[in-house]
């Protein structure tokens, strides 16, 4: 679980609406050769989600105008997954976020507004230099650990139902063992009452 106190860090969004509990599903590290499979089980189950992708992997025939168009978004995880925390001036760290933005933006003609700092590391000079750009800082409120599951990948549904909670944030890769178990952990998170939403874009 992680928790923060700062302002400038979304980690959870509680739901104004007292008569429903939900979740946001966020992947991270695409667009890889999965997001085909992911993007399938997301609509069969009708479930929106959130992907920070890595701009350096964003090429043309990624299946970006179907993310879109099946109602998900689409935030920066940076150019080529960089420590930004680790021995950066905020000066760098604005330059490889504007990099991204302006790759993400050039190729799907929306804006960006989410970032997600690579490995989840930031500082300071993170934050001021996302705000810069208008961006919000998007952490996670409850971790899959489905990097380190690839031979145990019913744990990942354990690490993420075990800690439901409302408005909580969820932190998934584009893996294959993140296929292979994701039908099994919407339904299990639709066992518990809650529903899907995405990030609130003001």
């Amino acid at each position: 679980m992680y928790d923060s106190q700062n302002p400038e860090i979304l980690a959870s969004v509680p739901n104004r609406n007292p008569d429903r509990k939900t979740v946001i599903l966020t992947f991270d590290d695409g667009p890889s050769k999965a997001l085909p499979d992911i993007l399938d089980i997301l609509k069969d189950s009708g479930t929106p989600a959130v992907f920070f992708w890595q701009t350096r992997l964003l090429h043309k025939e990624r299946p970006w105008k179907r993310v879109l168009a099946e109602g998900h978004q689409i935030g920066t995880h940076t150019v080529k997954h960089k420590n930004l925390a680790y021995n950066m001036t905020q000066q760098q760290q604005y330059d490889e976020l504007k990099k991204s933005v302006d790759a993400i933006e050039h190729l799907t003609g929306n804006p960006v507004t989410f970032f997600r700092p690579p490995y989840g590391q930031f500082n300071d000079d993170t934050l001021q230099a996302a705000k810069r750009l208008n961006l919000k800082t998007v952490m996670w409120r409850i971790a899959s650990m489905d990097w380190e599951l690839k031979d145990d990948p019913e744990q990942i549904v354990a690490n993420v139902t075990d800690h439901l909670e409302d408005g909580a944030i969820i932190l998934l890769h584009e893996l294959s063992q993140t296929v292979k178990v994701l039908p099994q952990l919407i339904a299990a998170i639709k066992e518990q009452g809650y529903e899907f939403a995405v990030l609130e874009t003001e």
